[in-house]
Formats: structure tokens, sequence, C-alpha cells
């Protein structure tokens, strides 16, 4: 063999090693835009893109990203600023309502003890029963605006869960009885997690309540030792498309007049910041909320 066809190998040798050196680059650096990225989504975080390659193109590519996360991050902002309005708007409303309406009611009170016509005790009633749905739904708003304040973060503590279900059955016992509901639960003796104890009271409460409104009639909870809960329940006239909206702020199945659609949103909420999951299915008639602890 020749010297003239040895240099050639020797150079096809050197420019095939440094293709290999710059694939071994270019594919770090889209490792690393890669790891950076799947961070800043997770982290919500307002960090740029950082890489270590020299390579045109690849910094090219990097400084257009961080062109659009920087985009992406001011519109967080101006979301997060609105969103944070909106919910100080709807605590000073909800504040300001709750104080005529319990003076309303007071004044109620009164009336009942004094002597009315017939009609005027209908029409009582009638009033009666507004003033209490408007409490109520105050009440949500108020409930809303505080769970999703930043402030509000969880006291944990050694907790049993069952004793929780146990205690939300009790506080909606007399919704459960009006609906003609009795309550099948499926659970050990004891579940014991650490977690903030009257934030997930808040979360089954809301779920139990949810179902004693919108239920066919049944209502099924099982736990089991993996720190899975599960609420069911037939709903006929739900669709699929209508169970994938119920976590939604304000979304309500039937109208609005006696829900603002915040029960099930606060439950989500409040189990983001506890950590975990929450979920809804929708099959062959059956609504099941999932919860994982």
């Amino acid at each position: 063999m020749s010297a003239y066809s040895y240099t050639v190998i020797a150079l096809l040798c050197v420019i095939i090693a440094a293709l290999i050196i710059k694939i071994y680059l270019l594919k770090k650096s889209a490792r690393e835009i890669k790891r950076q990225i799947k961070k800043i989504n997770a982290e919500e975080t307002n960090s740029l893109i950082v890489i270590s390659s020299a390579d045109r193109d690849m910094r090219s590519l990097a400084f257009s990203l961080n062109n659009e996360l920087k985009a992406v991050n001011t519109l967080r902002h101006k979301y997060s600023l609105g969103d944070e309005e909106i919910k100080k708007a709807v605590t000073n409303i909800s504040h300001d309502l709750r104080t005529p309406l319990t003076s309303v009611s007071g004044y109620l009170d009164l009336l009942k003890n004094e002597e009315k016509s017939e009609r005027a005790e209908q029409y009582l009633k009638i009033i009666e029963n507004r003033t209490n749905a408007m409490k109520t739904l105050t009440g949500e708003l108020f409930g809303f605006s505080v769970v999703t304040c930043a402030e509000t973060q969880p006291d944990t503590e050694r907790t049993d869960i069952c004793a929780l279900i146990e205690e939300s059955l009790a506080a909606n016992y007399t919704l459960l009885m009006d609906k003609g509901i009795e309550p099948a639960v499926t659970m050990p003796e004891s579940i014991i997690i650490n977690t903030d104890r009257n934030m997930l009271l808040r979360v089954f409460s809301n779920i139990i309540s949810n179902a004693a409104k919108y239920s066919d009639g049944d209502l099924n909870i099982t736990a089991n030792e993996s720190g899975t809960v599960c609420f069911s329940n037939t709903a006929a006239e739900l669709t699929a498309v209508q169970a994938a909206r119920l976590f939604d702020r304000f979304y309500t199945v039937t109208d609005a007049r006696q829900s603002t659609g915040l029960g099930l949103s606060i439950a989500k909420e409040l189990r983001k910041k506890l950590g975990g999951e929450i979920s809804a299915e929708y099959e062959n008639g059956i609504l099941n909320i999932k919860i994982m602890l």
C-alpha cells in the first residue's frame, strides 16, 4: 500500500473521529436542553436554558427556546396576577355579602314569631330558602378564595383516614338521608398517614356532598392500605364530557342556583396542596372519584 493510501486512510479516520465527537457533543447538548426544559416546566421557574456546547446552531436553538420561555414566563406572571386579583375580589365580595345576609336571616327569624296570613307564610318560606341558598353560595366562594391562597399551607400530623371518612359521613348525614342515600363503606379498621387533617376532611366532605346532590340514590366508599380512596355513585344522566369537567372552577352539571360549582374544585386545590392525585372516571353510568393519598 502506498504512502498516499495511508495518508487518505489516516485523513478519513480523523474525519470520522471528528464527526463522532461532533455527534456526541450535539447529542449531549440535546440532552441538556431536554433535561432543563423538563425541570423548568415541572418547577415553573424563570430559569433559562444553558448549554455547554459551542456549536453555533445548538446555541441558536437554545437562544430561540429561551425567547419562547421568556414569553411564557411573562404570560404566566400576568395570569398569576390576574388570578390573585380575582381571588381577592371574590373574597371581598363574599365577605361583603355575608354580613347583610346574616342580618336578613335574623330579621326572618323575628318575622316567624309575628302573626301573618297563610300567603305571607308562603312568601316568608320562599325568602328564607333563597336567603339560605345565597348564604351557601357566598360561603363556597369565600372557602374557595381561602383554600387557593398561596399562604394556606398544610399542617401535617398522623391522621387516621378511616376515622376522617366516618366523620365526613356524619357531617353529611342529614343531606344523605334527605336524598335517601345509605352509604356502603368498605375499608380496614384504620389507615394512618401524615397529612393535614382539616384539609383532607374538607376534601372528603366536599366529595360526599357532591355525591349526595347528584347521585341517583347510592354511594359506595372503598379505602385500602395502599392509600387509595374511591367514592362511587350511579349518575345515569351524567356524560363522560361532564365528568371530565367536574373539577373545573364554577362548573355545574345542572343550573347554578344552588351551587357555585366550586365544591370539587376546592377538593382538587386542597389535594394539590397535600400532594397525591384526585381524578374522576365515568363508565357505564357510574361516576368514580378516586383519591391517591
